[in-house]
């Protein structure tokens, strides 16, 4: 038997990254898996490679930051699944970086504080009621290392979501902890991605300095190292997790040796 066998995960922004790589894991577990993402471009290749393994996944596009996409997200895992046991709430943007706080334009800000922090309370607004009504849940949110530290990389809009994430999540694991609920936050190194992309052009330099300032290991992470991370953190081996952030950085970051 699969440790997920009979149980239903949806994952946002699962198209690509860290969201595709934990769906395939949830899968390959015996999850049935709702992929959820916001632009239907990149989702037959997930809904392939979960099929290949014997896996049953569907795509629900929506905008996390939209209300009616949000609860329409649910419905839908319900309407094919009729349940929901495991949510990931890792949708995001990065927004503007290397800009100075005070120069961020108005609508970046709302752009990516919409995305990454309202987005996952109006994905948990919605998931939680499922879960109370079946007695049991486990949700996990996508926080960064800039949901713990400030942000040295000119991009104060997403460091300020990402921290949000990780007090928002605290507090909703009290709030729900006594009720079969459990939520808990990961917090991401430098991560390949559709983001962090080691092998655009001109991007091998970037990353090798990236990687050399901010990973003990002196590397990027693969998007599998945190799909792991997540899927324990969803599985009853977790049972007594609640209200953690668990970084997966490769080790101390912003290291000064």
């Amino acid at each position: 038997m699969k440790t997920f066998d009979g149980k239903v995960a949806l994952v946002t922004g699962g198209t690509s990254g860290i969201g595709a790589a934990t769906a395939l894991a949830l899968a390959r577990d015996g999850a049935q898996v709702v992929i959820a993402a916001d632009r239907p471009d990149r989702q037959d290749q997930v809904l392939r490679e979960i099929e290949s393994i014997g896996g049953d996944a569907i795509f629900v596009q929506a905008d996390v930051s939209d209300d009616r996409d949000v609860q329409a997200m649910v419905t839908a895992t319900l309407d094919r699944f009729g349940r929901l046991d495991c949510a990931v709430n890792n949708a995001g943007i990065t927004g503007d970086v290397k800009t100075p706080m005070a120069e961020i334009d108005r609508d970046n800000w709302d752009r990516v504080i919409g995305i990454n922090l309202t987005g996952v309370w109006l994905c948990m607004k919605h998931q939680i009621p499922v879960m109370l009504s079946q007695g049991a849940g486990a949700i996990v949110n996508i926080s960064s290392i800039y949901g713990l530290k400030p942000s040295d990389a000119g991009h104060a809009a997403y460091c300020a979501s990402k921290f949000g994430v990780v007090g928002l999540s605290k507090t909703a694991a009290v709030d729900y902890g006594q009720q079969g609920l459990r939520i808990n936050v990961v917090a991401p190194g430098f991560t390949v991605s559709g983001i962090v992309d080691p092998n655009a052009e001109g991007a091998t330099e970037k990353y090798r300095t990236m990687t050399e300032k901010y990973s003990a290991m002196n590397r990027l992470g693969d998007p599998r190292e945190t799909a792991a991370a997540v899927v324990w953190l969803c599985s009853d081996a977790a049972s007594f997790v609640n209200g953690a952030v668990l970084t997966v950085d490769g080790g101390d970051t912003t290291r000064v040796y």
